[in-house]
């Protein structure tokens, strides 16, 4: 595993967006009834967390030196 593994701005972003998302997702379920814009608006959330990832990579972010 190298040295750098998970610690990097790309990933730190990705994981926050993703759990952000989720979060989201589960408050919007438990209200009653299910609002379902604010589930939606969660799962957008965490496609958004998948284009970025490898937008920031591309940008250099997924080195260890930022």
């Amino acid at each position: 595993m190298s040295d750098n593994h998970g610690n990097t701005p790309a990933a730190w972003t990705f994981v926050t967006l993703a759990m952000l998302g989720f979060v989201v997702g589960g408050v919007a379920m438990l209200l009653s009834p299910i609002n379902w814009v604010i589930f939606w608006v969660g799962v957008g959330l965490c496609v958004l967390s998948l284009i970025v990832f490898p937008v920031m990579a591309k940008l250099g972010y997924h080195n260890a030196e930022h």
